[in-house]
């Protein structure tokens, strides 16, 4: 008799979204960059073995907040194969998650460190380390449908977080939000299902290390998002009616 374990997983779950994204070579120069810096390696790493692979996204499948980020960082989650895992943005998103109630401890060094995540689910625009942090337009499309098929699984979400201005677009452009209003740090749209999207600077060493975004901006982030998640349903205002 076959063991159940040695089925595939079901493609409309997230674990079968998560078998295909680490299969995933749509783009070729993503591939190429992702594995090179696997071999090559960053001296402080020479001696772990680097995913190289895309990324998926993790945490609680009853999940009300949904995270988004950019990409995975090259010698971040391309070296350990969890999203913001081994890299300093990821000291902040899990720091201010712990704060925030939805994770069990404030850092993330590596795929078997305990992390647990409750009530919150992390995820990127893009899958694979892209060179110098920006893919093309094009790698993005590529990568969009597995957001798509996430956010579709993920069906309690009531708040979605996106870390930075590209991450927020993706987002806009995926649930069809035509009048999108400018990025900015605490920026909220309600969608017209009672979704939110709440917009904050990515945690990049250009931000963190510049002073643009800090720890309590960050904080006040995710304190708006466990405030959200946890109250009334909300509902988007009306239009107005022109004046006559």
């Amino acid at each position: 008799m076959t063991s159940a374990s040695t089925y595939p997983p079901d493609m409309d779950s997230l674990a079968g979204v998560t078998a295909e994204i680490v299969e995933c070579r749509r783009c070729p120069r993503l591939v190429e960059w992702r594995e090179t810096v696997g071999r090559e390696k960053r001296a402080a790493y020479r001696d772990e073995d680097y995913w190289a692979r895309p990324v998926p996204g993790f945490g609680d499948a009853n999940a009300t907040v949904l995270l988004v980020g950019l990409a995975p960082a090259a010698h971040g989650g391309n070296r350990t194969g969890r999203i913001f895992t081994g890299d300093r943005s990821g000291d902040w998103v899990f720091g201010a998650l712990h704060r925030a109630g939805f994770a069990n401890q404030p850092t993330s060094e590596r795929r078997d460190d305990g992390l647990r995540l409750t009530g919150a689910y992390v995820s990127a625009v893009v899958r694979c380390a892209p060179p110098a942090n920006k893919p093309t337009p094009q790698e993005r499309d590529n990568c969009m449908p597995y957001l798509s098929r996430e956010l579709a699984l993920l069906s309690r979400v009531r708040v979605i977080v996106v870390l930075g201005n590209f991450a927020y677009v993706a987002v806009t452009r995926l649930l069809g939000v035509r009048a999108r209003p400018r990025f900015g740090h605490g920026v909220e749209v309600v969608l017209g299902d009672g979704r939110t999207i709440i917009c904050s600077y990515h945690p990049s060493q250009q931000n963190t290390f510049t002073g643009t975004l800090t720890e309590p901006m960050f904080d006040t982030v995710f304190a708006r998002a466990r405030e959200l998640s946890d109250g009334p349903a909300r509902r988007p205002r009306p239009p107005r009616t022109p004046r006559r």
